[in-house]
C-alpha cells in the first residue's frame, strides 16, 4: 500500500505567502537541481534563477540552501518563495463574519480567490487574512470560486484543524447557495419537475476533475458522484431589466464546478459565469455582472463544543428578481 506523507515546510510564511515545493526527478538530462529548475522554468529569466541559488533561496526539506551545483539526486523536494508579481487589486474586501481561537470565517466578494491561484497570490483571501490578522497558521477549511462569493471557513490552528476538515469530508456541513440564471425559454412548459409549482429537484451526474483543464468533463456513462437539491425561487425581471430565474441550491456533494454544471445541464447557466454551458474567451473582469453564484449558509455542529453553529452572508446577488415576471 502506497502511504501519502505529509511533509512541512521548511521555510515560515512570509507576507501572508507560504513557501513553493517543488518536486525534483530522480533521474534526466540535468546534472543539476539548478539546471532542472531553469528548464522547468524556461520563461523566467535563467541568470536571475541562477543567481537565487547563489543567495540560498532554494532550501530542502532540512532547510539548508541549495547551491548550483547540487546534484539533480540529492533531494527529491525543494522549497522556495515565489518572486511576488505585480498584481492589480481586487477593489472588492472581505468581511469578517465571526473570528474565536479556531475558526475565522469571513464573507467572500466576488472576484477575489480563496486561495493564491494563477496571477493572484497577494490579492487572495487566505493572504490578506495572514496579514491582516497576523496569523501564519490561517488555512482554508474549504474553498469557494474567485467568482463566487459568500461563506469560506478558515482554520486558525494546527491542532484543531483536523476537526473542522472532517466535517467537510464526512459531508456533515449544510451548505446553502443562491444563484440567479437567465429565465430559460418557455419557463414551466419545457422544463417539468424545474418549475417553481412542482417544488425542489434533485439532479445528479458523474463530474470529473482533469489538471489544467479550465471545465470539468461530465461522463454520464458513469455513477452519479455529485448531487444537487435545486428549488426555483421565483421568477422576475431584475434591477438592469433582465428576464431571470432565481434557484436555491442545496449540494450534498462537493465537486469542482458542481452547481454551474448542474444548472447549465438543465437549461439555466448562471448569469456572469464564462465557463457554462459554453466557454467563452478570456477577458477582464466585468465588475459590473459577477457570476450570480453566492455561498448564502453553512451550518453544522462544532465538533470541539457540540454546539450548533450557522453563518449567514450578509451579500445579496444584484441579479435577482424585483419585479414579478
Amino acid at each position: 500500500m502506497m502511504m501519502c506523507v505529509s511533509m512541512s515546510p521548511p521555510l515560515p510564511v512570509k507576507n501572508g505567502v507560504g513557501p513553493t515545493r517543488l518536486r525534483i526527478p530522480l533521474s534526466g538530462p540535468w546534472a543539476t537541481i539548478a539546471e532542472y529548475v531553469v528548464a522547468k522554468f524556461d520563461h523566467l529569466d535563467a541568470e536571475n534563477l541562477y543567481r537565487r541559488f547563489d543567495d540560498g533561496e532554494f532550501v530542502g526539506i532540512d532547510g539548508q540552501s541549495i547551491c548550483r551545483s547540487t546534484e539533480l539526486s540529492a533531494h527529491r523536494f525543494v522549497w522556495y518563495y515565489r518572486e511576488l508579481p505585480a498584481e492589480d487589486p481586487v477593489p472588492f474586501h472581505e468581511e469578517i463574519l465571526h473570528i474565536d481561537d479556531d475558526l475565522v470565517v469571513i464573507d467572500k466578494p466576488h472576484f477575489l480567490p480563496t486561495t493564491p491561484s494563477g496571477r493572484y497570490l497577494r490579492e487572495s483571501a487566505l493572504v490578506r487574512l495572514r496579514v491582516r490578522l497576523d496569523n501564519p497558521d490561517l488555512t482554508p477549511i474549504h474553498r469557494l470560486d474567485r467568482g463566487t462569493a459568500g461563506v469560506v471557513m478558515f482554520s486558525a490552528r494546527p491542532a484543531t484543524r483536523g476537526a473542522y476538515q472532517s466535517l467537510f469530508e464526512k459531508r456533515q456541513v449544510t451548505k446553502v447557495y443562491e444563484a440567479v440564471s437567465a429565465r430559460p425559454p418557455r419557463w414551466g412548459q419545457d422544463a417539468p419537475g424545474f418549475a417553481e409549482s412542482d417544488g425542489p429537484l434533485v439532479y445528479r451526474n458523474h463530474i470529473e476533475a482533469r489538471r489544467g483543464e479550465l471545465r470539468v468533463v461530465v461522463d454520464d456513462s458513469r455513477e452519479p458522484n455529485s448531487e444537487t437539491m435545486i428549488e426555483a425561487r421565483g421568477t422576475g425581471v431584475s434591477a438592469s431589466g433582465r428576464a431571470v430565474l432565481h434557484t436555491v441550491l442545496r449540494p450534498q456533494s462537493g465537486r469542482m464546478h458542481q452547481l454551474r454544471v448542474h444548472l447549465a445541464a438543465l437549461g439555466a447557466g448562471i448569469l456572469g459565469d464564462r465557463r457554462y454551458p459554453d466557454l467563452l474567451p478570456d477577458a477582464p473582469d466585468d465588475h459590473s455582472l459577477p457570476l450570480q453564484l453566492l455561498a448564502r449558509e453553512l451550518e453544522f455542529t462544532d465538533p470541539l463544543s457540540g454546539r450548533a453553529r450557522r453563518f449567514v452572508t450578509r451579500r445579496a446577488l444584484n441579479e435577482t428578481p424585483v419585479s414579478d415576471w
